[in-house]
């Protein structure tokens, strides 16, 4: 104990001998007074208790959250806003083409739903899909090289912000609805090879009219799927508020015959322990469940809706003072000494400088070449020729 007080006295004194402000000589002082302060190992948080169907009981309504298990949620979720924001820059300069839809706002929801399953465990989304591919294990860099369309990206620079891909994790898909019963087939291989794993589908509250979603539904309660529906309600589908879209905004409860839950999707540990339920219901062998998650974004659909023809700027505002995911977190770790604000605050310079030195790698690093076009339709298969816009223009393709 002496000798850190010792070090903190010695840093304050350099800092108060020089005239100029040392940023460096700050963050040193805060990480040495961090360092010496005792904080608590976990604490124990009520939740919000998620509304059931067809089912006698449902996720715990307390929960322990964990120093470290705090600290790595608050890094993750504060990686995808920055990283959100920082697509959103490189799309408003050019540099980011096409489509792209971005989460903030809902990075509770990736992140809640990764800390409840295994690495082992499947998922896949739609097209708002860069959370889930952090989540899922990719770096920022292979994230963010994939949407400004360079060979470093996780697709070699030809998926995109919809068709980003990782071990288990299956897309990033651009048709409304068509991931869901791909999401039953990837539960179905689970049960047909014997394994003890689950398959996250998602799908979002626009989609969830899709009569293809229904049908998917049916053939997992069928044949007894251990497959989590998961519908992301951020309450609209576009520009379409849920009221004006679907008769019964119960999306919980649309499985009919399925068991639900419906879950704060902005407490990332209200997530997290409904979705351990959830994959617990399937791997006893009972069958599919769905999980609705209200949740919010705060930019537009995509990248050309500004998101306030169809909602106020209040209504966004609010949600963001009362509600933020990241801000709750933080608020609960500083309330109850399992973190400081400087400790919160160093991690933030932190994530801000990995997201820069990702986005110069981004623009920096070079396109695919023409002659790439044809490669990786399969997976493993001999070299073939494709033809390319007209019978005279041949790709070859490897695998």
């Amino acid at each position: 104990m002496r000798k850190m007080l010792a070090a903190v006295s010695r840093v304050l004194s350099g800092a108060a001998q020089k005239p100029f402000f040392s940023p460096l000589k700050t963050r040193d002082a805060s990480r040495v007074l961090v360092a010496s302060r005792n904080f608590a190992n976990d604490a124990t948080f009520e939740i919000k208790k998620c509304d059931l169907h067809r089912l006698e009981e449902g996720p715990p309504v307390t929960t322990v959250l964990t120093r470290e298990d705090g600290l790595k949620y608050y890094r993750m979720m504060q990686t995808v806003r920055r990283m959100e924001l920082k697509a959103d820059q490189l799309y408003k300069q050019k540099i980011i083409r096409g489509f792209c839809h971005l989460c903030d706002g809902q990075e509770a929801c990736c992140v809640g739903l990764e800390a409840g399953i295994n690495p082992t465990d499947h998922l896949i989304t739609a097209y708002r899909a860069h959370g889930f591919t952090f989540t899922r294990g990719l770096s920022v860099r292979e994230i963010l090289a994939e949407l400004t369309g360079r060979r470093g990206g996780c697709a070699k620079g030809k998926g995109g912000s919809m068709h980003m891909y990782a071990k288990n994790f299956y897309g990033g898909n651009g048709i409304v609805g068509a991931q869901v019963p791909l999401g039953a087939g990837i539960a179905l291989a689970c049960k047909y090879n014997g394994k003890d794993e689950v398959c996250l589908t998602l799908y979002g509250d626009g989609a969830a009219n899709q009569g293809q979603i229904f049908e998917a539904y049916n053939m997992a309660a069928l044949w007894k799927l251990p497959c989590i529906f998961i519908c992301e309600n951020n309450r609209y589908g576009m520009g379409t508020s849920v009221e004006r879209a679907a008769a019964s905004t119960d999306y919980y409860k649309r499985g009919d015959f399925i068991p639900g839950l419906r879950v704060d999707g902005m407490d990332i540990l209200c997530v997290r322990e409904a979705t351990r339920f959830a994959a617990a219901y399937c791997r006893s062998g009972k069958g599919p469940i769905l999980m609705e998650l209200q949740t919010y974004r705060y930019h537009g659909h995509s990248m050309s809706d500004p998101g306030v023809s169809y909602r106020t700027r209040e209504e966004i505002q609010e949600v963001r003072s009362k509600s933020d995911p990241i801000m709750l977190l933080k608020d609960r770790m500083v309330n109850s000494n399992l973190a400081s604000v400087e400790e919160l605050k160093e991690i933030d310079v932190e994530v801000r400088k990995e997201i820069e030195d990702a986005a110069q790698f981004a623009t920096a690093d070079p396109e695919p070449p023409l002659e790439e076009l044809g490669h990786h339709i399969y997976s493993s298969n001999p070299p073939f020729e494709v033809r390319g816009a007209n019978q005279w223009i041949k790709f070859k393709s490897v695998s």
